[in-house]
């Protein structure tokens, strides 16, 4: 085994990013240090791609709106000081790139993106039937 396929190999292992897909919204927690004190600061967005798969290069660019101003945040896939990730909402898109997004307002966001909807109904829960 050569030394490239096993750090591949020892890094799959730690993926925390493996079922995240574009247009789901999640929380990325991470690590910052400031000055001698560490602590963790949350960054939430839409997850508008994922380049490399889960390679030791991968990575997932996550987009948010704060005061109307655009930021993202391209965050590798491996890297140590992320302490964990959060789904927040699945959504379901038409494209595997949302660059797009870049240039939409939130309303036009909200029309393109569809949320995933699971409509369980329990028997308790369905109304009942007038005869």
């Amino acid at each position: 085994m050569n030394l490239i396929s096993a750090f591949q190999s020892k890094l799959g292992a730690q993926d925390k990013f493996s079922d995240i897909k574009p247009g789901w919204t999640i929380k990325v927690f991470q690590k910052v240090k400031e000055g001698d004190k560490t602590r963790v600061q949350a960054f939430e967005g839409t997850v508008i791609a994922r380049k490399h798969g889960n390679e030791a290069g991968g990575t997932i660019t996550v987009r948010k709106v704060t005061n109307g101003i655009g930021v993202e945040k391209v965050f590798p896939i491996h890297l140590p000081s992320i302490d964990k990730v959060q789904i927040v909402r699945r959504n379901k898109v038409r494209r595997a790139k949302l660059y797009y997004l870049r240039e939409k307002s939130a309303k036009e966001i909200r029309k393109k993106v569809k949320a995933e909807q699971k409509t369980v109904v329990s028997k308790e829960e369905a109304p009942a039937q007038e005869s």
